[in-house]
C-alpha cells in the first residue's frame, strides 16, 4: 500500500551520519536507526562502542541486523520520489519519471538504496527548507506565545504527524528522541511550561488561567539553565569541602603543637622544681595538674570541633554526590523538583576564626614560683657567711638540696640471679649486669624472665623511702626503675605503669623516655653517667636524677598496692655497641 507524502518526510528516512536516504537500515538497542555501513564505520573508528545521536555507550558492540520494515518504507519512498504520478511529485525537471529504481541502476554506478543525482539535489532543498521551518515551530513552542497551529503557505493545516514528526527523528521502534513528559492532573496536557513565581511545571492551560500573571518560561530550557548551575554548586560545595578539611588537619596540627608544648611545660617544671625546697613540691603538683585539665580540655574541643567539620564534609559530599546523580537525569520536571531541594544552602557554621588555643594556664602558677624563688633567695641570703662565699653567678645545681635529701636514703641494692634473662650475665657480686651472645643453661621458673633480657633486684619494697645509683656510662640502649611483684614475666611484655613497670629509658644513645602509654619523651640537654632512683612507697612516687649534673630528671606519681622491686635491663648488646654493663654504684653523701 502507497504511503502518502504528507505523512513523510526526507529528514525521517536520513541517516544521521551520512545525511543521506537509508541503504540497509540497522537499529541499535537505543532505538536510533542508521545505514548499516556507516554505523559499522563508526563504531570501528571510535573508541567507545556508542549511539551517535544519544550518545548512550554499549559495555559491547551490539549485533546488528537489518530493520526489514524500515527497508521496505524506504524502498517504497524511493518508489514514490521517483514515480510522481503514484505520489503526485514531481521530478528535478518538473516531468514525472515512469518506473522506479531499474535493475540497471542497482547493477551500474548507483548504489542500491541511492537516490539519482537530481532527484538527491531536489530532497536536500526540501530538507533545507524543511529544517527552517521546523526550527521556527520549535522556537515558537519553547517561547508558549502563539497556541495557533501552523499553515502551509497555501493557507492549509499540515497532518498533525507531519508536524511532531518533523521535530525529531522517527524510528520503527518509536520517536527515538521523544521524552515521556508526565501531564498536568487538570487538563491532561504536557507539563511544557515552568512558573517562575511558583517554581513548578505546568501547562499550556495552566499558563492562560491560573498563572496568566506570572512569569512563565519553557520548562526544558530552564532545565537546561538550571543543570549548567549544578557544576557551579558542585565547585562551591567542593571549595566548602576543601576549607573544612584544611580546618580539620589545622586543628589536628595544633593539637600536636599543645602537645609538645604540654611536654616541654612539665619537662621545664620539672627541672625548675628539681632546684627549689620540698616546699614547692606542691605547687609542682598544681602545675601537673593544671597542665594535664588544660591539655585534656584542648583535646575535648579539639574532638568537638572535628566532630562538627567531619559531620559538615559528610552533609555537603552527600549533596554533592545527589546534586551529580541530578545531574545526569533528563526529566526536567523531577530535575527541577530535586535541585530546588538540593540548591537551598543549608545552615554551615563559619569556621574562618575558629582555631584552637594554646594557652595551658600556667602563668599564675609561674608567677607564684617566683614568688617563691623570691623567698627561697631572701633564706639564702640569712645563711651563715660561708654561704655567701658561694658567688652570685654558680648554679644551684651544684648544692641541689633535693639530690642531697633523697641521697639520706640510699639502699644497698643486689641482683636476683633468679629472676635474669638466660643471656644476662651477672658479676658474683651481684651488683653488674650485662647481655652476652648466648642463651646460658639456667632452670626455668615463674619469677624469670624468658623474653624480654632484663633482672630485678632481690631487695623488695613495701613501704618507706629508698635511693640507689646505677652507672650507665657507655651504653646505648638500657632501662631502669621499678616492677611489682605480679608483673608478668613471660613472653612479649608491654611495660607500663598499668601493667607494673614504672621505668626510664634511654634508645639510640640520645632517646629519653619514661615509658607510659604513650611514652612520655624527656629531651635531656646533658646526657647522664650515672642516674639516681628515688623511692617513696607511701606517696606513689618514682624519681630519675643525674647524678653527676644534680639535676632532676623526671618524677612520676602513682599508688603502689604491693611490693615492688628494683629493674634492671642493660637491652642487647647490638653486636658490641651496647657491650657495657650496668653497674650498682655505692651512694657517695657529698
Amino acid at each position: 500500500m502507497p504511503f502518502s507524502r504528507s505523512f513523510l518526510s526526507e529528514e525521517q528516512l536520513l541517516c544521521s551520519i551520512c545525511l543521506d536516504v537509508f541503504d540497509n537500515p540497522v537499529s541499535a538497542p537505543c532505538g536510533h536507526s542508521f545505514c548499516m555501513a556507516c554505523i559499522r564505520h563508526y563504531w570501528d573508528t571510535a573508541k567507545h562502542c556508542q549511539c551517535p545521536l544519544c550518545k548512550q555507550t554499549f559495555k559491547r558492540r551490539p549485533d546488528l541486523h537489518i530493520n526489514r520494515t524500515l527497508r521496505e518504507i524506504t524502498e517504497q519512498f524511493k518508489r514514490m520520489v521517483a514515480s510522481p504520478g503514484d505520489s503526485g511529485g514531481v521530478g528535478a525537471g518538473g516531468e514525472a519519471e515512469e518506473g522506479g529504481m531499474t535493475q540497471e541502476t542497482v547493477d551500474g554506478a548507483q548504489k542500491p538504496g541511492h537516490l539519482p543525482g537530481l532527484l538527491l539535489n531536489e530532497m536536500k532543498q526540501r530538507l533545507s527548507r524543511h529544517k527552517v521551518h521546523s526550527n521556527s515551530q520549535a522556537c515558537h513552542e519553547e517561547r508558549g506565545s502563539e497556541q495557533t497551529p501552523n499553515t502551509n503557505t497555501n493557507g492549509t493545516q499540515p497532518p498533525v504527524i507531519d508536524r511532531q514528526l518533523s521535530l525529531r527523528r522517527y524510528t520503527l521502534s518509536g520517536a527515538a528522541d521523544a521524552m515521556k513528559v508526565p501531564l498536568c492532573p487538570k487538563h491532561h496536557c504536557n507539563l511544557e511550561l515552568f512558573c517562575l513565581s511558583d517554581r513548578e511545571c505546568i501547562c499550556i492551560e495552566c499558563g492562560q488561567t491560573e498563572h496568566q500573571s506570572h512569569n512563565i518560561t519553557c520548562a526544558e530550557k530552564e532545565w537546561r539553565s538550571n543543570k549548567m548551575k549544578i557544576s557551579i554548586t558542585e565547585t562551591e560545595i567542593q571549595e566548602m569541602t576543601r576549607e573544612r578539611m584544611q580546618k580539620v588537619e589545622e586543628i589536628k596540627q595544633s593539637l600536636v603543637d599543645i602537645r609538645k608544648l604540654a611536654e616541654n611545660e612539665v619537662q621545664r617544671s620539672m627541672q625548675l622544681f628539681g632546684v627549689l625546697m620540698s616546699s614547692l613540691e606542691r605547687s609542682q603538683a598544681g602545675l601537673l595538674e593544671v597542665t594535664e585539665i588544660n591539655r585534656r580540655s584542648a583535646e575535648h574541643q579539639a574532638e568537638v570541633m572535628i566532630r562538627e567539620l567531619e559531620q559538615e564534609i559528610t552533609e555537603l559530599k552527600t549533596r554533592s554526590t545527589a546534586l551529580a546523580k541530578l545531574a545526569k537525569t533528563e526529566n526536567f520536571v523531577t530535575g527541577l523538583k530535586g535541585y530546588s531541594d538540593l540548591s537551598t544552602p543549608t545552615s554551615m557554621k563559619d569556621w574562618t576564626g575558629v582555631s584552637l588555643t594554646c594557652d595551658l594556664g600556667t602563668k599564675a602558677i609561674y608567677a607564684s614560683v617566683c614568688l617563691l624563688l623570691e623567698q627561697f633567695k631572701e633564706e639564702l641570703r640569712k645563711l651563715p657567711t660561708v654561704c655567701l662565699s658561694v658567688s652570685a653567678n654558680q648554679s644551684l645545681l651544684t648544692s641541689h638540696p633535693k639530690v642531697k635529701r633523697v641521697q639520706e636514703y640510699a639502699v644497698d641494692v643486689t641482683l636476683d640471679s633468679n629472676t635474669a634473662h638466660p643471656r644476662l650475665i651477672l658479676s658474683e657480686d651481684k651488683k653488674k649486669v650485662w647481655c652476652g651472645e648466648k642463651q646460658q643453661h639456667v632452670p626455668d621458673s615463674r619469677e624469670r624472665f624468658d623474653r624480654v633480657v632484663c633482672v630485678l633486684g632481690r631487695e623488695g619494697f613495701s613501704g618507706g623511702r629508698h635511693y640507689w645509683e646505677v652507672e650507665v656510662d657507655g651504653k646505648t640502649d638500657w632501662d631502669l626503675g621499678v616492677a611489682s611483684h605480679s608483673s608478668n614475666r613471660k613472653g612479649k611484655i608491654t611495660v607500663s605503669p598499668s601493667n607494673g613497670y614504672w621505668f626510664l629509658s634511654l634508645r639510640d644513645r640520645n632517646n629519653y623516655a619514661f615509658r607510659t602509654e604513650p611514652s612520655t619523651a624527656l629531651p635531656l640537654s646533658l646526657k647522664p653517667q650515672k642516674i639516681g632512683l628515688f623511692v617513696d612507697y607511701e606517696k606513689g612516687q618514682v624519681s630519675f636524677y643525674n647524678v653527676d649534673a644534680k639535676m632532676h630528671i623526671y618524677t612520676f606519681m602513682d599508688n603502689f598496692s604491693e611490693t615492688i622491686y628494683p629493674f634492671f635491663s642493660p637491652c642487647t648488646n647490638k653486636t658490641g655497641n651496647n657491650d657495657a654493663p650496668l653497674v650498682i654504684t655505692p651512694v657517695l653523701l657529698d
